[in-house]
């Protein structure tokens, strides 16, 4: 599939593709989308976090897994990235590993263990 139309518009007018992409399940043609998008508006979270969702969801784990890293560099009290980040990790088989951002994730949104 040629990528023209995935760059074509304005940054908000790809923004709005990316979701509606989404939003269908289409998952790897949103990360098509967002990829560019999140590199051209690094500081920007909402595009980022979208696109590691996207990888998460077409099985892109590895990408999914980066780009959740590099959110939680920028972003360490961003919760939902560490619950994310955890998910991915666990469904890498690397339970151990995901367990302190699953529990930070739980600790921010004041889930704590008795």
């Amino acid at each position: 599939m040629s990528t023209s139309y995935f760059e074509h518009g304005t940054e908000a007018e790809r923004w709005e593709r990316a979701r509606l992409f989404f939003e269908a399940k289409e998952y790897a043609t949103a990360a098509r989308i967002l990829d560019p998008l999140a590199a051209e508006a690094p500081e920007q979270l909402a595009p980022r976090l979208l696109l590691a969702r996207a990888y998460y969801h077409s099985a892109q784990l590895s990408r999914a897994e980066r780009e959740l890293r590099a959110i939680l560099e920028r972003w360490p009290v961003e919760d939902y990235a560490q619950l994310m980040l955890g998910r991915t990790l666990e469904r890498r088989g690397r339970a151990a590993e995901a367990r302190p951002y699953l529990r930070m994730a739980a600790a921010m949104a004041g889930e704590f263990e008795d």
